[in-house]
Protein backbone atom coordinates (compact mmCIF):
# COMPACT_ATOMS: atom_id res chain seq x y z
CA UNK A 1 0.00 0.00 0.00
CA UNK A 2 1.24 3.46 -1.30
CA UNK A 3 0.05 7.03 0.55
CA UNK A 4 0.04 10.11 -1.63
CA UNK A 5 -0.77 13.56 -0.17
CA UNK A 6 -2.04 16.07 -2.25
CA UNK A 7 -1.92 20.10 -0.61
CA UNK A 8 -3.64 22.29 -2.33
CA UNK A 9 -4.76 26.16 -2.21
CA UNK A 10 -7.09 28.52 -4.36
CA UNK A 11 -8.09 31.66 -4.51
CA UNK A 12 -5.13 33.30 -2.31
CA UNK A 13 -6.05 36.95 -4.29
CA UNK A 14 -2.35 37.67 -3.15
CA UNK A 15 -3.27 37.70 0.78
CA UNK A 16 0.06 37.92 1.55
CA UNK A 17 -0.59 38.31 5.41
CA UNK A 18 -1.50 34.46 5.29
CA UNK A 19 1.42 33.82 3.09
CA UNK A 20 4.45 33.02 5.70
CA UNK A 21 2.38 30.72 7.20
CA UNK A 22 1.21 28.77 4.17
CA UNK A 23 4.84 28.48 2.87
CA UNK A 24 6.19 27.72 5.92
CA UNK A 25 3.78 25.08 6.62
CA UNK A 26 3.92 23.24 2.95
CA UNK A 27 8.29 23.55 3.44
CA UNK A 28 7.63 21.46 6.47
CA UNK A 29 4.68 19.35 5.36
CA UNK A 30 7.04 18.11 2.34
CA UNK A 31 10.01 17.31 4.64
CA UNK A 32 8.04 15.42 7.11
CA UNK A 33 6.07 13.43 4.79
CA UNK A 34 9.09 12.21 2.68
CA UNK A 35 11.07 11.34 5.47
CA UNK A 36 7.82 8.88 6.12
CA UNK A 37 8.58 7.85 2.19
CA UNK A 38 5.09 8.92 1.94
CA UNK A 39 4.50 11.03 -1.61
CA UNK A 40 3.70 14.90 -1.23
CA UNK A 41 2.05 17.34 -4.27
CA UNK A 42 1.61 20.62 -3.53
CA UNK A 43 -0.75 22.07 -6.29
CA UNK A 44 -2.52 26.17 -6.46
CA UNK A 45 -5.73 25.87 -8.16
CA UNK A 46 -5.97 30.05 -9.14
CA UNK A 47 -6.48 33.38 -8.56
CA UNK A 48 -3.16 33.11 -6.83
CA UNK A 49 -2.60 36.78 -8.05
CA UNK A 50 -4.24 39.67 -7.56
CA UNK A 51 -3.23 43.25 -8.24
CA UNK A 52 -5.10 44.22 -5.49
CA UNK A 53 -1.94 43.69 -3.08
CA UNK A 54 0.79 46.69 -4.50
CA UNK A 55 3.71 44.33 -4.68
CA UNK A 56 2.09 42.22 -7.26
CA UNK A 57 0.95 45.65 -8.94
CA UNK A 58 4.41 46.55 -8.80
CA UNK A 59 5.44 43.38 -10.17
CA UNK A 60 2.89 42.40 -12.63
CA UNK A 61 2.29 39.38 -11.08
CA UNK A 62 5.76 38.16 -10.66
CA UNK A 63 6.41 38.42 -7.26
CA UNK A 64 3.43 35.81 -6.55
CA UNK A 65 5.29 33.78 -8.88
CA UNK A 66 8.61 33.89 -6.99
CA UNK A 67 6.80 33.17 -3.53
CA UNK A 68 5.12 29.82 -5.29
CA UNK A 69 8.50 28.94 -6.05
CA UNK A 70 9.83 29.44 -2.32
CA UNK A 71 7.05 27.55 -0.85
CA UNK A 72 7.76 24.61 -3.28
CA UNK A 73 4.73 23.67 -5.56
CA UNK A 74 4.89 21.16 -7.88
CA UNK A 75 1.67 22.25 -10.17
CA UNK A 76 -0.53 25.33 -10.83
CA UNK A 77 -3.20 26.82 -13.06
CA UNK A 78 -4.51 29.72 -14.09
CA UNK A 79 -7.53 31.44 -12.74
CA UNK A 80 -9.63 34.67 -13.96
CA UNK A 81 -7.39 37.15 -11.94
CA UNK A 82 -4.83 35.46 -13.45
CA UNK A 83 -6.03 35.41 -17.47
CA UNK A 84 -8.46 38.75 -17.11
CA UNK A 85 -6.48 40.53 -14.55
CA UNK A 86 -3.14 40.61 -16.99
CA UNK A 87 -2.69 42.03 -20.27
CA UNK A 88 -2.09 39.56 -23.30
CA UNK A 89 1.40 40.39 -22.73
CA UNK A 90 1.90 40.47 -19.12
CA UNK A 91 0.33 36.90 -18.57
CA UNK A 92 2.70 35.87 -21.61
CA UNK A 93 5.93 36.71 -18.78
CA UNK A 94 4.06 35.86 -15.86
CA UNK A 95 5.71 32.26 -15.37
CA UNK A 96 8.32 33.01 -17.03
CA UNK A 97 10.34 32.08 -13.75
CA UNK A 98 8.20 29.48 -12.32
CA UNK A 99 10.27 26.19 -10.81
CA UNK A 100 6.76 24.33 -11.29
CA UNK A 101 4.38 23.21 -14.25
CA UNK A 102 1.60 25.87 -14.95
CA UNK A 103 -1.18 23.51 -16.68
CA UNK A 104 -4.22 25.62 -18.44
CA UNK A 105 -6.05 23.18 -20.82
CA UNK A 106 -9.04 25.49 -22.20
CA UNK A 107 -6.90 28.51 -23.03
CA UNK A 108 -5.80 29.28 -26.58
CA UNK A 109 -4.25 32.83 -27.93
CA UNK A 110 -6.78 33.26 -30.61
CA UNK A 111 -4.40 34.19 -32.95
CA UNK A 112 -2.10 31.44 -33.33
CA UNK A 113 -3.96 28.88 -31.41
CA UNK A 114 -1.25 28.51 -28.57
CA UNK A 115 -1.22 27.72 -25.12
CA UNK A 116 -0.26 31.07 -22.74
CA UNK A 117 3.91 31.02 -22.90
CA UNK A 118 5.34 28.98 -20.38
CA UNK A 119 2.16 26.67 -19.68
CA UNK A 120 0.96 23.26 -20.82
CA UNK A 121 -2.14 21.57 -21.08
CA UNK A 122 -1.10 18.23 -18.68
CA UNK A 123 1.45 17.20 -16.48
CA UNK A 124 2.65 13.69 -15.72
CA UNK A 125 3.72 12.94 -12.32
CA UNK A 126 5.09 9.49 -11.17
CA UNK A 127 4.55 7.96 -6.93
CA UNK A 128 7.71 6.44 -5.42
CA UNK A 129 6.57 2.88 -6.22
CA UNK A 130 5.32 3.83 -10.08
CA UNK A 131 1.66 5.01 -9.92
CA UNK A 132 1.00 7.28 -12.70
CA UNK A 133 -0.95 10.59 -12.41
CA UNK A 134 -2.01 12.87 -14.51
CA UNK A 135 -3.34 16.10 -14.03
CA UNK A 136 -4.91 18.87 -16.33
CA UNK A 137 -7.01 21.84 -15.83
CA UNK A 138 -9.66 24.19 -16.60
CA UNK A 139 -10.31 27.63 -15.82
CA UNK A 140 -13.86 29.30 -16.30
CA UNK A 141 -14.97 30.69 -19.66
CA UNK A 142 -15.74 34.42 -19.52
CA UNK A 143 -15.76 35.38 -23.57
CA UNK A 144 -16.56 38.49 -22.28
CA UNK A 145 -14.11 39.03 -21.17
CA UNK A 146 -10.87 37.23 -22.72
CA UNK A 147 -11.81 37.19 -26.40
CA UNK A 148 -11.12 41.57 -26.32
CA UNK A 149 -7.33 40.57 -24.25
CA UNK A 150 -6.96 38.15 -27.26
CA UNK A 151 -7.85 34.92 -25.73
CA UNK A 152 -9.89 32.19 -26.25
CA UNK A 153 -11.52 29.74 -23.76
CA UNK A 154 -12.45 26.53 -24.80
CA UNK A 155 -15.94 24.82 -23.55
CA UNK A 156 -14.83 23.27 -20.55
CA UNK A 157 -16.71 19.79 -20.80
CA UNK A 158 -15.57 19.40 -24.43
CA UNK A 159 -11.71 19.86 -23.62
CA UNK A 160 -12.19 17.47 -20.76
CA UNK A 161 -13.17 14.60 -23.49
CA UNK A 162 -10.26 15.27 -25.01
CA UNK A 163 -8.10 15.31 -22.02
CA UNK A 164 -9.09 12.11 -21.04
CA UNK A 165 -8.27 10.84 -24.49
CA UNK A 166 -4.97 11.40 -24.51
CA UNK A 167 -4.10 10.87 -20.34
CA UNK A 168 -6.32 7.48 -19.71
CA UNK A 169 -3.69 4.67 -21.78
CA UNK A 170 -1.10 7.02 -20.03
CA UNK A 171 -1.72 6.86 -16.17
CA UNK A 172 -3.36 4.99 -13.35
CA UNK A 173 -5.24 8.15 -11.93
CA UNK A 174 -6.05 11.40 -13.65
CA UNK A 175 -6.44 14.77 -11.37
CA UNK A 176 -8.44 17.75 -12.30
CA UNK A 177 -7.05 21.10 -10.75
CA UNK A 178 -10.72 23.37 -11.51
CA UNK A 179 -11.15 27.19 -11.28
CA UNK A 180 -14.74 26.40 -12.30
CA UNK A 181 -16.91 26.33 -9.51
CA UNK A 182 -18.69 23.97 -7.46
CA UNK A 183 -21.21 23.56 -9.58
CA UNK A 184 -19.29 22.73 -12.36
CA UNK A 185 -16.85 20.09 -10.69
CA UNK A 186 -20.02 18.11 -9.00
CA UNK A 187 -21.30 17.77 -12.74
CA UNK A 188 -17.92 17.00 -14.29
CA UNK A 189 -17.70 13.99 -11.24
CA UNK A 190 -20.97 12.97 -12.28
CA UNK A 191 -20.31 12.80 -15.92
CA UNK A 192 -16.77 11.64 -16.09
CA UNK A 193 -15.81 9.13 -13.41
CA UNK A 194 -12.57 8.22 -14.56
CA UNK A 195 -11.74 11.88 -13.35
CA UNK A 196 -11.20 10.85 -9.75
CA UNK A 197 -9.69 14.11 -7.69
CA UNK A 198 -11.27 17.29 -8.20
CA UNK A 199 -9.32 20.38 -6.35
CA UNK A 200 -11.73 23.27 -6.85
CA UNK A 201 -11.47 26.68 -6.63
CA UNK A 202 -13.40 30.38 -8.02
CA UNK A 203 -16.54 30.10 -6.33
CA UNK A 204 -14.62 30.26 -3.33
CA UNK A 205 -16.24 27.41 -1.35
CA UNK A 206 -14.69 25.39 1.46
CA UNK A 207 -15.00 21.72 1.35
CA UNK A 208 -13.80 20.97 5.15
CA UNK A 209 -13.77 16.89 4.75
CA UNK A 210 -14.15 17.06 0.77
CA UNK A 211 -16.98 15.63 -1.28
CA UNK A 212 -17.88 12.35 -2.84
CA UNK A 213 -19.61 12.17 -6.26
CA UNK A 214 -19.41 9.09 -7.59
CA UNK A 215 -16.32 7.74 -7.64
CA UNK A 216 -14.83 11.26 -7.12
CA UNK A 217 -13.59 13.22 -4.33
CA UNK A 218 -14.03 17.22 -4.62
CA UNK A 219 -11.98 19.19 -2.73
CA UNK A 220 -11.90 23.01 -2.02
CA UNK A 221 -9.86 25.28 0.40
CA UNK A 222 -12.08 28.46 0.67
CA UNK A 223 -10.72 31.98 0.11
CA UNK A 224 -8.01 33.95 0.66
CA UNK A 225 -5.60 31.90 2.13
CA UNK A 226 -7.38 31.16 5.23
CA UNK A 227 -7.47 27.10 4.79
CA UNK A 228 -4.93 24.76 3.34
CA UNK A 229 -6.33 21.95 1.39
CA UNK A 230 -5.42 18.20 1.72
CA UNK A 231 -6.25 14.49 0.40
CA UNK A 232 -4.96 11.40 1.17
CA UNK A 233 -5.30 8.63 -1.00
CA UNK A 234 -4.01 5.02 -0.62
CA UNK A 235 -3.30 3.08 -3.68
CA UNK A 236 -2.26 -0.24 -4.90
CA UNK A 237 -0.51 -0.35 -7.99
CA UNK A 238 -2.54 1.07 -10.24
CA UNK A 239 -5.93 0.80 -8.11
CA UNK A 240 -6.95 3.60 -5.63
CA UNK A 241 -8.29 1.47 -2.25
CA UNK A 242 -9.22 5.01 -0.34
CA UNK A 243 -9.37 8.69 -0.76
CA UNK A 244 -10.14 11.52 1.97
CA UNK A 245 -10.10 15.12 2.65
CA UNK A 246 -9.60 17.97 5.00
CA UNK A 247 -8.41 21.62 5.51
CA UNK A 248 -6.09 23.23 7.92
CA UNK A 249 -7.25 26.89 8.86
CA UNK A 250 -4.46 29.14 8.45
CA UNK A 251 -4.49 30.63 11.79
CA UNK A 252 -4.14 27.67 13.49
CA UNK A 253 -0.35 26.86 11.55
CA UNK A 254 2.36 27.61 13.31
CA UNK A 255 3.99 31.12 12.55
CA UNK A 256 7.17 31.44 11.62
CA UNK A 257 9.82 33.66 13.89
CA UNK A 258 9.83 36.75 11.27
CA UNK A 259 5.79 36.10 9.90
CA UNK A 260 5.15 40.29 10.92
CA UNK A 261 8.72 41.17 9.36
CA UNK A 262 7.70 39.28 6.24
CA UNK A 263 4.52 40.75 6.09
CA UNK A 264 5.47 44.32 5.88
CA UNK A 265 8.26 43.98 3.64
CA UNK A 266 5.90 42.64 0.86
CA UNK A 267 4.22 45.45 1.14
CA UNK A 268 6.52 48.06 1.37
CA UNK A 269 8.52 46.94 -1.45
CA UNK A 270 5.22 46.80 -3.61
CA UNK A 271 4.65 50.70 -2.27
CA UNK A 272 7.77 51.87 -3.06
CA UNK A 273 8.16 50.43 -6.50
CA UNK A 274 5.08 52.24 -7.22
CA UNK A 275 5.62 55.49 -5.35
CA UNK A 276 8.81 55.53 -7.93
CA UNK A 277 6.48 56.19 -10.97
CA UNK A 278 5.06 59.60 -11.15
CA UNK A 279 2.00 60.40 -13.00
CA UNK A 280 0.72 63.99 -12.96
CA UNK A 281 1.54 66.98 -11.07
CA UNK A 282 -2.52 68.17 -9.07
CA UNK A 283 -2.63 71.77 -8.62
CA UNK A 284 -5.45 71.69 -5.87
CA UNK A 285 -6.80 68.39 -3.30
CA UNK A 286 -9.16 66.00 -4.64
CA UNK A 287 -11.10 65.02 -1.56
CA UNK A 288 -13.12 61.82 -1.20
CA UNK A 289 -16.56 61.81 -0.69
CA UNK A 290 -18.95 58.40 -0.65
CA UNK A 291 -21.66 60.21 -0.47
CA UNK A 292 -22.70 62.88 -3.33
CA UNK A 293 -20.02 64.03 -5.62
CA UNK A 294 -16.69 65.04 -5.49
CA UNK A 295 -13.85 66.81 -7.61
CA UNK A 296 -12.52 63.06 -7.54
CA UNK A 297 -15.28 61.36 -8.92
CA UNK A 298 -15.85 63.86 -11.75
CA UNK A 299 -12.32 63.60 -12.65
CA UNK A 300 -12.83 59.85 -13.19
CA UNK A 301 -15.99 60.37 -14.76
CA UNK A 302 -14.25 62.38 -17.29
CA UNK A 303 -11.68 59.86 -17.45
CA UNK A 304 -13.50 56.93 -18.27
CA UNK A 305 -15.68 58.76 -20.74
CA UNK A 306 -12.11 60.06 -21.97
CA UNK A 307 -11.06 56.39 -22.52
CA UNK A 308 -14.28 55.01 -23.56
CA UNK A 309 -14.99 57.78 -26.50
CA UNK A 310 -18.25 58.38 -24.91
CA UNK A 311 -20.65 61.50 -23.98
CA UNK A 312 -21.69 60.00 -21.03
CA UNK A 313 -20.58 58.04 -18.08
CA UNK A 314 -21.82 56.36 -14.93
CA UNK A 315 -19.85 55.78 -11.96
CA UNK A 316 -20.35 54.80 -7.76
CA UNK A 317 -18.47 56.91 -5.44
CA UNK A 318 -16.92 53.82 -2.84
CA UNK A 319 -14.96 52.65 -6.20
CA UNK A 320 -12.68 56.07 -5.31
CA UNK A 321 -10.57 54.73 -1.74
CA UNK A 322 -8.44 57.12 -0.65
CA UNK A 323 -8.05 60.93 -1.98
CA UNK A 324 -5.83 61.97 -4.28
CA UNK A 325 -3.67 65.65 -2.78
CA UNK A 326 -2.19 68.56 -4.26
CA UNK A 327 1.31 68.29 -6.47
CA UNK A 328 3.20 64.89 -7.53
CA UNK A 329 0.57 62.10 -8.19
CA UNK A 330 2.35 58.21 -8.16
CA UNK A 331 1.01 54.97 -9.21
CA UNK A 332 0.70 54.07 -5.78
CA UNK A 333 -1.06 56.92 -4.94
CA UNK A 334 -3.21 55.50 -7.65
CA UNK A 335 -3.25 52.36 -6.60
CA UNK A 336 -4.68 53.48 -3.35
CA UNK A 337 -7.29 55.26 -4.47
CA UNK A 338 -8.67 52.39 -7.20
CA UNK A 339 -7.05 49.14 -5.98
CA UNK A 340 -10.19 47.37 -8.37
CA UNK A 341 -8.87 45.19 -11.27
CA UNK A 342 -11.82 46.53 -13.19
CA UNK A 343 -12.69 47.44 -16.22
CA UNK A 344 -13.77 50.03 -18.79
CA UNK A 345 -17.51 48.57 -19.70
CA UNK A 346 -18.58 50.53 -22.96
CA UNK A 347 -22.36 49.98 -23.13
CA UNK A 348 -25.27 51.05 -25.40
CA UNK A 349 -28.78 50.57 -25.04
CA UNK A 350 -32.14 52.22 -26.24
CA UNK A 351 -33.39 55.09 -24.79
CA UNK A 352 -36.69 53.29 -23.83
CA UNK A 353 -33.62 51.15 -21.80
CA UNK A 354 -31.61 53.55 -20.54
CA UNK A 355 -34.94 55.29 -19.10
CA UNK A 356 -34.90 51.68 -17.23
CA UNK A 357 -30.97 51.67 -16.31
CA UNK A 358 -31.38 54.88 -14.58
CA UNK A 359 -34.69 53.91 -13.18
CA UNK A 360 -33.03 50.78 -11.70
CA UNK A 361 -30.15 52.75 -10.68
CA UNK A 362 -32.53 55.44 -8.82
CA UNK A 363 -34.43 52.93 -7.13
CA UNK A 364 -31.60 51.31 -5.12
CA UNK A 365 -29.65 54.38 -4.87
CA UNK A 366 -30.47 55.06 -1.43
CA UNK A 367 -30.04 51.44 -0.43
CA UNK A 368 -26.69 51.11 -2.09
CA UNK A 369 -25.32 54.57 -0.64
CA UNK A 370 -23.84 53.06 2.30
CA UNK A 371 -24.22 49.55 0.87
CA UNK A 372 -21.16 47.28 2.02
CA UNK A 373 -20.05 44.98 -1.02
CA UNK A 374 -17.26 42.66 -1.99
CA UNK A 375 -16.01 40.46 -4.43
CA UNK A 376 -17.15 40.61 -8.45
CA UNK A 377 -14.12 42.99 -9.02
CA UNK A 378 -14.88 44.91 -6.22
CA UNK A 379 -11.88 45.90 -3.65
CA UNK A 380 -13.39 48.47 -1.85
CA UNK A 381 -15.74 48.91 1.57
CA UNK A 382 -18.71 50.69 0.23
CA UNK A 383 -20.94 51.05 -2.87
CA UNK A 384 -21.32 54.61 -2.33
CA UNK A 385 -23.14 57.37 -4.39
CA UNK A 386 -23.94 57.03 -7.78
CA UNK A 387 -22.91 59.49 -9.88
CA UNK A 388 -23.52 60.34 -13.78
CA UNK A 389 -21.90 62.25 -16.33
CA UNK A 390 -23.99 63.39 -19.41
CA UNK A 391 -27.36 61.94 -17.58
CA UNK A 392 -29.57 63.88 -15.91
CA UNK A 393 -32.33 62.75 -13.61
CA UNK A 394 -34.96 64.87 -12.47
CA UNK A 395 -36.48 63.31 -8.80
CA UNK A 396 -39.30 65.55 -9.26
CA UNK A 397 -40.73 64.59 -12.55
CA UNK A 398 -38.78 61.53 -12.88
CA UNK A 399 -37.64 62.39 -16.27
CA UNK A 400 -34.05 61.28 -17.64
CA UNK A 401 -31.98 63.57 -20.01
CA UNK A 402 -29.13 63.20 -22.55
CA UNK A 403 -26.68 66.14 -22.66
CA UNK A 404 -30.30 68.36 -21.20
CA UNK A 405 -32.09 67.10 -23.84
CA UNK A 406 -35.39 64.63 -23.96
CA UNK A 407 -33.86 61.08 -24.52
CA UNK A 408 -35.87 59.31 -27.69
CA UNK A 409 -36.82 56.07 -27.21
CA UNK A 410 -35.90 54.04 -30.33
CA UNK A 411 -32.27 56.65 -30.36
CA UNK A 412 -29.03 54.23 -29.37
CA UNK A 413 -27.30 55.89 -26.59
CA UNK A 414 -23.23 54.56 -25.54
CA UNK A 415 -22.32 55.02 -21.64
CA UNK A 416 -19.20 54.58 -20.04
CA UNK A 417 -18.75 52.57 -17.26
CA UNK A 418 -16.80 50.02 -14.83
CA UNK A 419 -17.56 46.23 -15.49
CA UNK A 420 -18.84 45.51 -11.82
CA UNK A 421 -21.53 47.32 -12.51
CA UNK A 422 -22.73 44.72 -15.21
CA UNK A 423 -21.87 41.88 -12.49
CA UNK A 424 -23.48 43.20 -9.36
CA UNK A 425 -27.28 41.96 -9.53
CA UNK A 426 -29.10 45.26 -9.33
CA UNK A 427 -28.73 46.59 -12.79
CA UNK A 428 -29.98 43.88 -14.81
CA UNK A 429 -30.54 46.20 -17.65
CA UNK A 430 -26.64 46.51 -18.21
CA UNK A 431 -25.82 42.82 -18.77
CA UNK A 432 -30.09 41.55 -20.50
CA UNK A 433 -30.46 44.70 -22.94
CA UNK A 434 -26.85 46.36 -23.67
CA UNK A 435 -24.54 46.13 -26.31
CA UNK A 436 -21.73 45.92 -23.63
CA UNK A 437 -17.80 46.04 -24.77
CA UNK A 438 -14.87 45.47 -22.55
CA UNK A 439 -12.22 47.72 -23.31
CA UNK A 440 -8.81 46.20 -22.88
CA UNK A 441 -6.12 46.57 -21.42
CA UNK A 442 -6.38 49.50 -19.03
CA UNK A 443 -8.27 49.07 -15.45
CA UNK A 444 -9.55 51.91 -13.90
CA UNK A 445 -6.77 53.22 -12.01
CA UNK A 446 -4.84 53.23 -15.03
CA UNK A 447 -7.69 55.15 -16.96
CA UNK A 448 -7.51 58.05 -14.24
CA UNK A 449 -3.83 58.33 -14.47
CA UNK A 450 -3.57 58.64 -18.11
CA UNK A 451 -6.23 61.47 -17.98
CA UNK A 452 -4.55 63.03 -15.36
CA UNK A 453 -0.95 62.53 -16.74
CA UNK A 454 -2.98 64.70 -19.62
CA UNK A 455 -4.60 67.44 -17.78
CA UNK A 456 -2.04 67.66 -15.46
CA UNK A 457 1.64 67.00 -16.82
CA UNK A 458 4.40 66.88 -14.60
CA UNK A 459 6.54 70.36 -15.51
CA UNK A 460 10.32 68.94 -16.57
CA UNK A 461 12.83 70.82 -14.57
Amino acid sequence: MEIIHFYHTNDLHSHLSKWPRISNFLQEERQRITAKSENFFAFDIGDACDRVHPLIEATDGKAMTSLLNEAGYDAATIGNNEGIGNSKEQLNSLYQKADFPVLISNMFDIKTGAYPNHTKPFHLLKTKAGHKIGLFALTAPYPLSYVPNGWQIKEPLETITEMLEILDPLVDSIVLLSHLGLNYDRQIANLFPKIKVIMGSHTHHLLPQGEEVRNTLLGAAGKYGEYVGHMVLEVEGERIMSMKAEVFPTEELPAPKNEEERIAAYLALGHDLLHQQEVADLPKEMPLHWQGTSDLVQAGLEAVKDYAKTDAAILNAGLFMEPLHKGIVTKDDLHQTLPHPMRILRTTLSGEDLVRLVQEMEKNRGYLRKFPIRGMGFRGKLFGELNYAGIHYDSETQEVTWQGSPIKPERKYTFATVDHLMYVPFFPTIELRGENELLFPLFIRNVLGQYLKKSYPIKKQ
